[in-house]
C-alpha cells in the first residue's frame, strides 16, 4: 500500500493525477505524529518511506468513494504499510502489527468508525518456497487477530491478489502463483479479493504505475461500496477483476 507509482531510480516524479488530488473537507490522513491532517500524495510519506514513496491506491480509493457516494461523509485514511515486510512480520508483538493496531485504535477517538482494511501485500513472500507455502495460514491468522484486537469480528478486509511480475523480473519472484492462490483461497467472512493482475507496472516489472494504482484504487472502492449496500455478511468468494 505504500505505493511506487511514478517512482523511477528511487525518486518520485511528483505528478499527482486528478483522481489523487486532495479533498480538504472530506479526506484526511493520520500522520506519522498521530495527528489528523489533509490527506495528500504520497499518502504513506514518513509512515513507511521517505525518498522513494510515490502514488498508491489510497487517495484514488477515497476519491472514488466520494464520487460515487457524495454523502458518505469524511474519510480518514490511516496508512500503516511497511514496504518489503513478509507476512511473518505482521503478527502480534512485532512492530508493524502493533503499530497498525495502535494507529487504528487512535482513529476511533472523537467518534471515528473503522470501516475496513485495505491489504496490498505479499511480494516479499513470493521469493521463497517456504514462506509462500505458509502465506495463507499466516494471513488468515493476521486477519483474525486484527479483528479480535479491534473488537470488530466482521471488519471488511479488501485483499489485493498480486499481479504477476513482468519478465525477466519474474525470476526473482518464483512463487507468486502460490501466494496468489493463497490470497484467492482465503475463506473468511467479509474478505473480498481484488485481482491486480494485468494492471500496468513500472520499469522494475513489479510495482504498479501511477495509472495502475488509480485503477486498483477504483476497483477497491467498487468492492467496498458493493459491501455497503449488502448485509453485514457478504460473499467472500467473489473476486473483482479489471473489468469491474
Amino acid at each position: 500500500m505504500a505505493g511506487q507509482g511514478g517512482v523511477h531510480n528511487f525518486t518520485w516524479d511528483g505528478i499527482i493525477p486528478r483522481e489523487c488530488q486532495p479533498n480538504p473537507n472530506n479526506i484526511l490522513r493520520l500522520s506519522v505524529t498521530i495527528k489528523w491532517e489533509i490527506a495528500h500524495e504520497p499518502l504513506n510519506y514518513a509512515v513507511d518511506c521517505l525518498h522513494n514513496c510515490g502514488v498508491g491506491p489510497g487517495m484514488a480509493f477515497a476519491n472514488a468513494i466520494l464520487k460515487q457516494d457524495p454523502n458518505f461523509g469524511v474519510i480518514g485514511l490511516v496508512p500503516c504499510s511497511k514496504s518489503g515486510t513478509g507476512i511473518h512480520a505482521w503478527i502480534r508483538g512485532n512492530m508493524p502489527y502493533d503499530q497498525l493496531i495502535s494507529r487504528a485504535k487512535f482513529s476511533l477517538k472523537h467518534g471515528g468508525t473503522i470501516r475496513g482494511l485495505l491489504w496490498f501485500h505479499g511480494e516479499s513472500d513470493t521469493k521463497d518456497k517456504y514462506t509462500a507455502r505458509y502465506y495463507k495460514a499466516k494471513v488468515i491468522k493476521f486477519i483474525q487477530d486484527l479483528r479480535d484486537d479491534l473488537n470488530s469480528p466482521l471488519l471488511p478486509v479488501i485483499v489485493v491478489v498480486l499481479r504477476y511480475p513482468k519478465k525477466p523480473f519474474d525470476r526473482k519472484f518464483k512463487f507468486v502463483n502460490v501466494v496468489r492462490q493463497a490470497q484467492m483461497d482465503i475463506d473468511l467472512p467479509n474478505v473480498i479479493k481484488v485481482d491486480a493482475n494485468g494492471l500496468p507496472v513500472e520499469s522494475d516489472g513489479l510495482h504498479l504505475t501511477t495509472q495502475g494504482q488509480i485503477q486498483l484504487g477504483n476497483m477497491m472502492a467498487q468492492a467496498f461500496l458493493n459491501t455497503k449496500f449488502q448485509s453485514l455478511k457478504f460473499d467472500s468468494n467473489k473476486i473483482y477483476h479489471m473489468s469491474s
